[in-house]
């Protein structure tokens, strides 16, 4: 969980697909910039996020949130992982439950972490239970730290902590949701003494029934930033129907150059959608563009994604469901390979509770 103490560089990574989790999503960093920390995962406080975020969409015109642009079809392709995991979840009581998480791969990644997580009694809906309190630490003591909190039924606020050894790393995020729009403001790794970290800001507006439009602008400030100051600005559309959605965000200048970013979801049925996604930036000379799809068979309890991008990497999960009774039972089994490169990683997951 985290933020740094020192301003991050400055220098623009080239596009890479994600061969890890997640998950919608920590929300994605500022287009062309270094990433902000990452915030930690975990699925339950995702599905009471997302189901609070639907009903408060339904509720009004709110059209979300600027970091939830491209989710509708990021949410089709795969997280993949590598070797075998296994993920134990007992609840404690109605309000806090705790977690084992034993992973089984690289020396990076192998490991077992405990974590815990707390439900208040705060609701503004029957989906909704506020503050909400995660986090979780490993056997070297690194820990990492989620504090989510509604003071409003507007507005909610998001602070992410990560630990580990002599690096700390922070961020804090607050959304206010508008009947027609919603304003976030992020700060991470802030140091009000050196007068670094990175700030930014996001505005989506819903323009007509169908048609969302947004801006970004990234404010970053340090001693490792050329001038002492850097500053992009980033515009969003994005199109909306009854079975599709197509989001761009484009942007103009920055570090790396020009840089583009367009989804599209379509939904074939109640059980199958496909998607696909173009990322460039063309100040590097780099492009990837990937097709993905999620095939349901809920007779079955199964679920299938698939994906493959112009690096020929092709990346796939089946998820099985075996039991769903007192203690749920999941089974994941992962892939991804680069014939070109004859690079090919499986993985093998469980998950109780």
């Amino acid at each position: 969980m985290g933020n740094n103490a020192s301003a991050p560089a400055t220098h623009s990574p080239p596009v890479q697909r994600s061969e890890t989790s997640a998950s919608a999503l920590p929300p994605p960093p500022p287009t062309g910039m270094p990433p902000v920390p990452p915030q930690m995962k975990h699925e339950d406080i995702q599905v009471q996020m997302a189901e609070a975020k639907q009903s408060a969409s339904q509720r009004s015109n709110n059209p979300g949130t600027y970091e939830e642009l491209h989710k509708k079809t990021r949410e089709l392709f795969p997280q993949v992982f590598e070797g075998g995991k296994i993920v134990f979840s007992k609840p404690l009581s109605s309000h806090f439950q705790i977690t084992h998480n034993l992973q089984l791969a690289n020396p990076m990644t192998s490991g077992y972490r405990f974590g815990a997580t707390y439900a208040g009694t705060k609701q503004f809906s029957p989906q909704e239970a506020y503050p909400i309190m995660l986090g979780d630490t490993d056997a070297s003591g690194n820990l990492n730290a989620n504090i989510i909190h509604a003071f409003t039924k507007n507005t909610l606020t998001r602070f992410v902590a990560q630990f580990q050894g002599d690096k700390t790393n922070t961020q804090m995020v607050t959304d206010y949701r508008g009947s027609c729009f919603t304003a976030s403001f992020t700060a991470a790794n802030p140091d009000l003494l050196n007068g670094s970290g990175i700030f930014v800001g996001h505005y989506l507006h819903r323009a007509a029934s169908s048609v969302d439009l947004g801006a970004e602008c990234m404010v970053q400030r340090g001693g490792q930033v050329p001038g002492g100051q850097i500053a992009v600005l980033s515009l969003a559309a994005r199109f909306n129907g009854d079975k599709r959605s197509l989001a761009v965000s484009l942007t103009p200048a920055g570090p790396a150059g020009p840089q583009a970013h367009l989804t599209y979801c379509h939904r074939i049925n109640d059980h199958l959608q496909v998607g696909a996604e173009l990322e460039t930036m063309s100040g590097m000379g780099e492009a990837v563009a990937s097709v993905g799809y999620q095939q349901e068979i809920p007779s079955a309890g199964v679920n299938f994604k698939g994906q493959v991008d112009t690096t020929l990497t092709v990346q796939a999960t089946l998820e099985k469901k075996l039991l769903e009774s007192m203690v749920p039972i999941s089974f994941t089994l992962s892939a991804i390979g680069n014939p070109s490169k004859s690079d090919f990683k499986f993985g093998v997951g469980m998950m109780l509770g």
